[in-house]
């Protein structure tokens, strides 16, 4: 066969290009969209934009690795990697400490591909890996402490990872079409869970931490919650809208994660 014969060569981005793709968003970020563009190497002339770009979108392209020089991009606030071919995060990407939104879901990540160095992005507040292939998370991921809300559907998860019972201020976490076991929980005395139709809802609760009163709150909220999905509400049988796909208005949807 002909060298060279086979996959389609990727498209080329510029310098020129990314800075007139780029936009300044109403709360003064600035956003670069590339996502469907063809791409399917990382755009080593972004590096020229680190100190100013806030947003990246490289969803929806063929990008099957990212360079160890991504990590230079440190003024990075939302990260969109979403429906590439990646397998892979290189260690680099706990340099990213700025970020608040990383989505990695419908790649082709196995566990062995998750870093630990993703412990470093403490001011992490949304992280979507749902369709993957994982069957574990990084240890070091107890240090999220600002993570709020957490993708991990369709993957191949048995049990709920240990550290999710750690993060302070986890609220939404979806893990649809996972292999979890039946009597999985939240993790420890004091946490609980529902699962409905095969959605894993956790209610991230520690009793013994909490007042009488909190506590009462939490239950009533719960109460609330399930009366409302018992009535059909189309809006609330949508909890974690952005965390359900890979979001393919990924901006739009990830606004709903804050």
């Amino acid at each position: 066969m002909a060298k060279g014969k086979g996959r389609a060569k990727g498209k080329t981005v510029t310098l020129k290009m990314a800075k007139t793709a780029m936009r300044v968003m109403p709360d003064g970020r600035t956003r670069l969209d590339l996502s469907n563009t063809g791409i399917d190497t990382f755009p080593k002339c972004l590096l020229k934009l680190a100190d100013t770009l806030d947003e990246l979108d490289l969803s929806r392209n063929q990008l099957q690795k990212l360079p160890d020089c991504i990590g230079d991009m440190l003024s990075l606030k939302s990260l969109d990697l979403h429906s590439n071919q990646l397998e892979v995060v290189p260690m680099s990407i706990g340099q990213l400490v700025e970020l608040s939104h990383l989505n990695l879901s419908n790649n082709l990540l196995t566990s062995e591909g998750l870093p630990q160095s993703l412990g470093c992005l403490t001011g992490l507040q949304s992280l979507n890996l749902g369709m993957n292939n994982l069957d574990s998370l990084p240890d070091s991921m107890v240090a999220l402490t600002s993570l709020q809300e957490l993708g991990l559907f369709d993957n191949l998860l048995s049990h709920l990872p240990e550290f999710v019972r750690h993060l302070p201020n986890i609220s939404k976490i979806n893990t649809k079409r996972n292999p979890l076991s039946s009597n999985q929980g939240a993790g420890g005395q004091g946490a609980s869970s529902q699962v409905t139709r095969g959605e894993l809802s956790l209610y991230l609760a520690n009793e013994a931490s909490l007042c009488k009163d909190c506590v009462a709150r939490c239950r009533e909220e719960r109460d609330r919650k399930t009366e409302k999905r018992k009535g059909g509400d189309e809006e609330n049988r949508r909890p974690f809208s952005g965390l359900i796909t890979p979001n393919s208005v990924a901006q739009l949807n990830q606004e709903a994660w804050r």
